[in-house]
């Protein structure tokens, strides 16, 4: 038991949640000080939050979960549309 001592938490929840539900951030006590309101406190959380779990909103997701053989199929329409580029230049 802890006595004393009272701390402001966020807790955002995980934008991809294979591995964690949550992110529970401390707020410092002299961050209420600044003139920072709790909008922007929820907001700097969800963002920390999205770059440490490299989720960059629902294109990154969608991305993650393609299939190697469809990035294959992807990068050789790619390659053979260069082709075709150049040889028709």
């Amino acid at each position: 038991m802890v006595k004393g001592i009272s701390r402001r938490v966020v807790v955002v929840d995980s934008p991809d949640r294979r591995f964690f539900e949550q992110a529970i951030f401390i707020v410092r006590n002299d961050a209420a000080g600044e003139g920072v309101s709790s909008r922007e406190l929820v907001e700097e959380a969800r963002r920390v939050a999205r770059s440490y779990t490299g989720a960059s909103g629902r294109w990154g997701r969608a991305l993650r979960n393609l299939s190697p053989a469809l990035y294959t199929l992807l990068g050789s329409a790619g390659v053979g549309l260069m082709w075709l580029l150049t040889t028709l230049s």
